[in-house]
């Protein structure tokens, strides 16, 4: 009995392990073709997927670049806007600086004695003045003079001796 028990355990064992193993390998089918069937979903989805993905790709690269423009022309225009200010306040530190040293030149010209732009516009306009003044008289004075050579001439016109009869 010993021994048909322990061949009776024997085939039971040995069913269970070609049992088992026929499990096993109907999984590993199983997992084979679910890991093919997912590779040909990948495929065929795949390309749906990957061109939806750029599509999201480009949407959002342009949306950053337009984003990015708008702060760099914000960026630019505050830049420009600075340096205009900045401009304008180192050219009116200029004219204060040009006004002090031509106000420091012109007295120190003057103390030399030294006659100041105004001084000598004046004095150009006096000698413009004279001399229109003098042009006016001018034809007077030369027929004034013209006129006694003249008188002094008809004269001696009238003097000529007369003739003598001998």
């Amino acid at each position: 009995m010993v021994t048909k028990a322990t061949t009776g355990s024997e085939s039971a064992t040995r069913q269970a392990a070609a049992d088992f193993s026929s499990t096993v390998k109907e999984s590993a089918q199983q997992i084979w073709l679910a890991g093919l069937g997912a590779f040909a979903k990948a495929q065929e989805e795949g390309s749906k997927v990957f061109d939806t993905l750029v599509k999201e790709g480009v949407s959002i690269q342009r949306k950053t670049q337009s984003s990015a423009g708008e702060k760099l022309s914000e960026a630019t225009s505050k830049m420009t806007s600075m340096a205009s200010d900045l401009s304008s306040r180192a050219s009116g530190q200029w004219d204060k600086l040009e006004t002090i040293f031509e106000g420091r030149v012109s007295k120190a010209l003057g103390t030399l004695g030294v006659p100041a732009a105004s001084d000598i516009t004046a004095l150009n306009a006096r000698i413009d003045e004279l001399q229109r003044k003098l042009s006016r008289l001018e034809p007077k004075t030369t027929a004034a003079r013209r006129a006694p050579e003249t008188a002094a001439g008809k004269t001696a016109a009238k003097r000529k001796p007369a003739r003598k009869t001998s």
